[in-house]
């Protein structure tokens, strides 16, 4: 298939969230826009003609295939069939729809290694439902690694979750683990080999010839010269330096409480932060109806909103759809670049 004529793999997330209603909405705001990349979901399609009903939205649907979904997509939303009947209502889960979450997510990562689509882009899921089937990865971003090697026979990649939007960028180097354990984790090797795939791939699908990276601290104050800890001193600070040994534009430690104002963000291109929160609470702030969750470090292109499943507002016909549009927007510009890779 060329490229021209492979679409977007998109999963269908926690049917009881909000992530159909926004593919809805998705398709509706692309479907007729020139050059928009036609994007096929995975998903049960009576769930998805009951659930426009409900919301009383007029999108047209077709069942079909990866190869004609470019076709349909400026008349109708391509559904790829999913055989997985939907238990849940909007804002109540149910674990036995969780099997189709999985094998939706499965379907499309396969698509891409066989060459029928060009990226995947992920719906929200619940990783708490998920568990309760045995679903045994901390989310979405350690499951791609998985897919990677069962579906492109990549040995043991190490799956590295960006937050990316034109206001900041940024690479929690730990990510769904408990913060006591945070401090444990922060390794010199972890930090190493984070940062190594961070300018890999920002050279090789963000089309950054020399991308700056800057490193938080893991303490206060970047540890304030050994005053409050010696973890910046004795673990991030060598691990820099072996990175700079490399050719790579990295600087740090920085105290992270300073390193997310407009001029400082004006000095790098990707943060990269020791755990979730001191990464994530900024880019939400900034932007959290416009961020894109990419996952690096895969053989193949992945992205996501930057939210959840709010199953709060499921079912009301409000959720925003801004978040799904940039994921596909971008998925379709890294595919297209790694094309050459």
């Amino acid at each position: 298939m060329s490229d021209a004529g492979r679409p977007l793999a998109l999963t269908r997330g926690d049917p009881s969230g909000i992530g159909l209603e926004i593919a809805l909405k998705a398709w509706a705001a692309l479907h007729d826009e020139p050059g928009a990349n036609p994007f096929i979901l995975v998903e049960d399609v009576a769930h998805a003609q009951r659930a426009a009903a409900r919301l009383g939205f007029d999108v047209p649907m077709v069942a079909t295939t990866a190869a004609e979904a470019a076709t349909v997509f400026p008349d109708a939303l391509p559904i790829l069939p999913l055989d997985a009947e939907t238990r849940g209502v909007p804002g109540k889960p149910d674990a036995a729809d969780a099997p189709g979450t999985i094998a939706s997510m499965t379907r499309c990562v396969e698509l891409v290694a066989a060459g029928r689509a060009s990226a995947v882009v992920t719906l929200p899921i619940s990783k708490e439902v998920l568990h309760r089937v045995g679903f045994a990865h901390p989310g979405h971003t350690e499951f791609m690694g998985e897919l990677a090697t069962r579906c492109f026979g990549t040995v043991s990649p190490k799956p590295v979750m960006l937050l990316w939007s034109p206001e900041l960028a940024v690479v929690p180097a730990t990510i769904h683990v408990p913060l006591s354990a945070v401090p444990g984790l922060v390794t010199g090797a972890l930090i190493v080999e984070t940062v190594r795939i961070v300018a890999r791939d920002m050279r090789q699908r963000f089309g950054l010839a020399a991308p700056r990276i800057a490193v938080a601290g893991l303490n206060p104050h970047a540890s304030e010269g050994g005053d409050i800890g010696r973890e910046d001193i004795d673990i991030v600070a060598p691990a820099l330096d072996v990175l700079r040994a490399e050719g790579i534009a990295v600087t740090g430690p920085h105290p992270a409480d300073t390193l997310f104002h407009a001029s400082a963000r004006a000095r790098y291109d990707v943060a990269v932060t020791m755990y979730h929160d001191q990464g994530l609470i900024p880019i939400k702030t900034l932007a959290f109806d416009t961020g894109v969750n990419v996952t690096l470090g895969l053989p193949f292109v992945r992205t996501s909103p930057d939210h959840g499943t709010a199953f709060d507002i499921a079912g009301r016909g409000i959720a925003s759809e801004a978040s799904l549009v940039a994921a596909l927007r971008l998925a379709a510009r890294l595919a297209a670049a790694g094309r050459s890779i």
